[in-house]
Parts: structure tokens; C-alpha cells; sequence
């Protein structure tokens, strides 16, 4: 049989069968992802092959996974020569961001981007909160959402609280498997609701999944919302890390400098302080946008600080 993971509490699975029926299983024995060092092998929204291992408890055993489209991953907290895969086989990510209460950086949404540009995954910027945005602020918002809609990323501003563009964001996430992601106080959570009313009912039929009274907040978890439809929420992320991206691949993730790489005069070239560096003159000529270059400079160098570690 054929199914989806919908749902991971370390060593357990909840499998979606492609009938409808609902699994739990495991893996038998050990799998290795092609020299990819995971500290989890399986991840929400893989599709597995599996078959039944005990027809009483209804448990099964997932022995192959099929190829991925795509994932995306962070480094594992707990072994860091080692990636924790987040969720698999996305149509997109959501990123939920505030200019107010709290601000989001603009560091850490070029951050999440340049990460889902290494995995060839589309992103939607959602700029929530907007109901408590200054005249001034508002006007900086449109500001931002023209520069990365710019730079070919989708953005949509709204509130979590009113009705403001609601019927845009559904229909953007209509029959998409979308990973949700967003600081602490971005109104994740109340805009997941607001989408799904009764997501709150699902999140506690499901708190005894792991049989330990309450579900471990730090796994991904998806659900399907609509036919087809499915919301990936991702309680445990705080930061993503450019994980094993060489400082020389970094610039080739951000879309206004990719076009002027092949043209500096050295093909090492960091756009840092070389002559003839044509990622300079593009941002001395306003073709790159400060912030953006700042962000770059930020990841250039953390990455040279993780090297150092």
C-alpha cells in the first residue's frame, strides 16, 4: 500500500492510505536518504510504501520511501553535522510576518527565502496585523511588499481579526499542500484558525497520537483542511540556518544578483569588495535593494562563523 505521512512523534507515524484510511506504523529497520545525514529519515508529507504488520492494532510497517519533489530542512539541534528534514513534497511555504507587535525582520524573511530558493520551493509572504499599522507604517508595507513582489515573490497583506483579503489567501492555498511558518506573536495560530475554525477541535483529537498524554510540539504535523488541501504547521521553528551552503552558492539564491554574477570580473567573486564587481555597481545603481544586500552580507558571514564552530 501506498500513503502519505501526515503526521511524525519520533519513532511513530500516522499514515494517510491512498483509500482514505488512517494508519499507524513504523519503520522497519533502518533507511539512509542517498548520503543526506538526517536525524529524522521520514518526514510530513512523504509518500511511503508500507504494509500491514499487526491487523489487530491495525499497525503497519513503512519499508520504502518514494522520491521527493522537494523538502525543506533545518540544522538538527541535537547533532549538528546533521539536518532535520521539516516536511517533504510541498507546493509552497507561507510565511507569516508582522511590521508591528512584534516587527519581523527583514534579516530573517531574506533568510527564509534564500532557504526555499536552495530547495526550489515557492513562497508566500503574508504580512499580517495589518489593522494596526500607522499611516506610516502601512505606506512602509507597501514599500516592502513591492520590493519582493519585485523580485517575482507573492505577498498579501491581512488580518487576522477581520475579514481583510481572506478570500485571496484561501484561495491561494486551495488544493496546495502548504508548510505555515512563523515567529512567536506573528498570529500564526489565530490566522490557522480563522481559515480553519475547528483546526483547534483536530490539534486535540490528535493529542494522544504519541500515547503520552500530549502531543510533542516539536514535529511538523498536517492537516487536511479541504479536499486536497493541506496546512503543514510548524510549531518548533525559530531560525533557519543555511545549512552546508558554501558563502560562494549564497548570492545565486537571491534573484536580483543572480543575473549579474557571470559578469564580475573574477569568477570567485564574494560582491563584497572586489573590483569590477558588477553585484556592487548593480546595488550603487539601486538595482539591489539595500536591505537585501545587507541581509546577504549577514549570511555571508554567519556562514563563516558556522565554518569556524
Amino acid at each position: 500500500m501506498q500513503g502519505l505521512i501526515m503526521r511524525t512523534t519520533g519513532s511513530w507515524y500516522e499514515i494517510k492510505a491512498e483509500n482514505g484510511t488512517i494508519y499507524k506504523g513504523r519503520l522497519r529497520g533502518k533507511m539512509k536518504l542517498g548520503g543526506i545525514k538526517a536525524t529524522n529519515p521520514i518526514a510530513v508529507g512523504d509518500r511511503v510504501e508500507f504494509e500491514m504488520e499487526n491487523i489487530d492494532t491495525q499497525t503497519v510497517a513503512i519499508y520504502h520511501i518514494l522520491e521527493r519533489d522537494n523538502y525543506l530542512v533545518r540544522q538538527s539541534v541535537h547533532k549538528t553535522a546533521h539536518i532535520h528534514i521539516i516536511a517533504a513534497n510541498l507546493d509552497q511555504a507561507m510565511l507569516v510576518v508582522t511590521l508591528a507587535m512584534p516587527r519581523t525582520s527583514l534579516g530573517f524573511i531574506d533568510r527564509f527565502l534564500v532557504t526555499c530558493e536552495a530547495y526550489s520551493i515557492p513562497v508566500l509572504i503574508v504580512f499580517n496585523k495589518q489593522d494596526l499599522l500607522s499611516e506610516v507604517e502601512k505606506e512602509e508595507l507597501e514599500n516592502i511588499r513591492n520590493l519582493y513582489e519585485s523580485l517575482g515573490y507573492r505577498t498579501l497583506a491581512v488580518s487576522a481579526l477581520q475579514d481583510e483579503n481572506f478570500s485571496d489567501l484561501e484561495k491561494r492555498l486551495y488544493r496546495k499542500k502548504t508548510l505555515i511558518v512563523g515567529h512567536s506573536g506573528v498570529g500564526k495560530s489565530t490566522l490557522l484558525n480563522r481559515l480553519v475554525p475547528d483546526l483547534a477541535l483536530k490539534t486535540g483529537e490528535i493529542s494522544n497520537f504519541s500515547e503520552k498524554g500530549k502531543h510533542t510540539t516539536t514535529f511538523a504535523e498536517m492537516f487536511e483542511v479541504k479536499e486536497e488541501t493541506y496546512f503543514i504547521d510548524t510549531p518548533g521553528i525559530k531560525e533557519l540556518g543555511l545549512f552546508e551552503m558554501e558563502k560562494a552558492e549564497i548570492s545565486h539564491y537571491f534573484p536580483e544578483m543572480l543575473k549579474f554574477l557571470n559578469q564580475c570580473r573574477f569568477p570567485n567573486c564574494t560582491h563584497l569588495h572586489e573590483p569590477n564587481c558588477m553585484v556592487l555597481e548593480a546595488l550603487e545603481n539601486a538595482e539591489i535593494a539595500q536591505s537585501r544586500y545587507r541581509s546577504y552580507i549577514g549570511m555571508v558571514f554567519q556562514d563563516e562563523m558556522d565554518n569556524r564552530k
